[in-house]
């Protein structure tokens, strides 16, 4: 039996009013603050902090619920709210001076990202300046700071992919995100000019990965920050994708049930094509549940034993969750295309569904293409392809 979660009891009571600012939150483009102050008065944006700075540290498991949960109310606030979470515990693997810069006066700070190394750098004293168009910086509106990612030489010429943090002011925020799917995540793009970033807020990308960041051993006491940094950072995606599918067997029921057909007014609700789409998508929707939720708590395990993962691991953790977004795309496909001409109307709520549980599988990280390219490798032994990622 699973245990109780405390903030999925406390999410549960404020989806409704989540759910009912949807279609504004569309059209605005962006989480409309209503739904952030919702989910901050919980607390739900310190779960990953760590407790030090007022945080919560709950357990992987208990956090993707509850981004399932909130993505079958809003999957755009879902996905860019779930990220600023994440991020928290990204920064938790920084140096302890920037983590004071960032909770010490402010312990509701967060931060968005936009992590491609879409940016130029200059090395300067004691850090780097760096400029770019930074995309994709899903509630950026909402942060307080930034994590960017970047290309650094090291000592010996070689590019090393790395992630520097930055304040607000150091940026401006471009309002280009016009996006068929995740319309109200507001993933708008960061445009940033000569921004210095010192040393103490920048880390390497493999150093998070493999224990070695300026952070890694300041909690030794934590369940949740003796792991790599990228699991946390994406488990959100397959949550959302779960939490969009769950939901659409909910709205293909409610619209389904006393659905009669234009032309001939027969009953579609009780019709064997519809109750089998249904049937055949509930145990779809049900295995992706099951192997994501045996996923993450093989994250948590790790975690509470301090046991770092290995790399055939984080590999099988990593290509699950893609898997399991095949999988719930695919059943929301199948229902989609059954559930009439009207679910294409934009008031509709199952068009929407329809997009942004396609958006779930676009993310590079749910890519399964890539994702079943390094698994096969892993499988067969051999080493993995630099350029996937």
């Amino acid at each position: 039996m699973k245990k109780t979660n405390p903030m999925l009891e406390k999410l549960k009571p404020i989806l409704p009013a989540i759910a009912a600012n949807a279609a504004r939150a569309e059209l605005e483009r962006k989480v409309p603050d209503e739904n952030i102050a919702l989910l901050k008065g919980i607390g739900m944006h310190r779960v990953f902090q760590p407790k030090s700075y007022g945080g919560m540290e709950i357990s992987l498991p208990e956090f993707t619920d509850c981004v399932a949960a909130l993505a079958g109310a809003c999957g755009g606030t879902a996905w860019a709210f779930s990220l600023l979470c994440t991020h928290s515990h990204q920064l938790a693997m920084f140096s302890k001076q920037l983590q004071d810069e960032i909770w010490g006066d402010n312990p509701d700070a967060t931060a968005s990202s936009s992590i491609a190394p879409f940016s130029t750098i200059r090395e300067g004293d004691g850090g780097v300046y760096l400029s770019g168009e930074m995309g994709w910086s899903s509630g950026c509106d909402h942060a307080e700071w930034a994590i960017v990612g970047m290309r650094r030489e090291n000592d010996q010429g070689e590019l090393i992919y790395s992630f520097g943090v930055i304040p607000r002011s150091d940026y401006e925020i471009r309002d280009d995100w016009y996006a068929v799917g995740m319309r109200s995540s507001g993933s708008k793009t960061l445009v940033i000019k000569d921004a210095f970033i010192p040393n103490h807020r920048i880390e390497a990308a493999q150093d998070m990965m493999e224990g070695r960041s300026s952070g890694f051993d300041l909690y030794p006491d934590s369940d949740i920050f003796y792991t790599p940094y990228r699991p946390y950072f994406a488990c959100g995606f397959a949550s959302i994708s779960l939490g969009v599918a769950e939901r659409m067997l909910v709205a293909f029921k409610e619209k389904t049930q006393n659905r009669v057909r234009a032309y001939t007014g027969a009953k579609v609700g009780t019709a064997t094509p519809a109750l089998m789409r249904l049937a055949e998508s509930t145990h779809q929707i049900g295995a992706a549940r099951a192997f994501l939720e045996k996923t993450w708590e093989e994250h948590a395990e790790h975690g509470r034993n301090h046991q770092y993962p290995t790399r055939a691991t984080l590999t099988n953790w990593r290509t699950n969750q893609a898997y399991a977004v095949k999988m719930c795309v695919a059943a929301v496909d199948r229902l989609f295309s059954a559930a009439g001409a009207t679910s294409w109307m934009e008031h509709n709520e199952i068009q929407r569904l329809f997009r942004d549980s396609h958006m779930t599988a676009a993310h590079a990280y749910t890519d399964y293409d890539i994702c079943s390219q390094i698994l096969g490798r892993e499988l067969m032994g051999l080493e993995p392809d630099p350029t996937m990622v």
